[in-house]
């Protein structure tokens, strides 16, 4: 079965994800490495709320998605 042009590209881009990766773990210390992984979850779940606050119209979500998003934003600054 053929695979499509969607594929192709994810895997490609799954392979400079790992090359770009690859060169700096030699580089890296486990303490960077688990900072960067704490790092881009914080980021992610920063996206995530900020999409949930976006689409959210209830004021007390709204609230708490605000409180959140201030405690991602802390914790990212105390990384930096």
């Amino acid at each position: 079965m053929a695979r499509g042009w969607e594929s192709k590209a994810v895997e490609a881009q799954i392979e400079i994800a790992e090359t770009r990766l690859g060169s700096n773990k030699a580089q890296r210390t486990p303490v960077e490495l688990e900072k960067s992984r704490l790092r881009e979850s914080l980021l992610m779940s920063r996206h995530r709320v900020l999409q949930d606050l976006q689409q959210s119209t209830n004021p007390r979500y709204r609230k708490m998605l605000n409180d959140a998003l201030a405690h991602l934003e802390a914790k990212l600054a105390q990384l930096d």
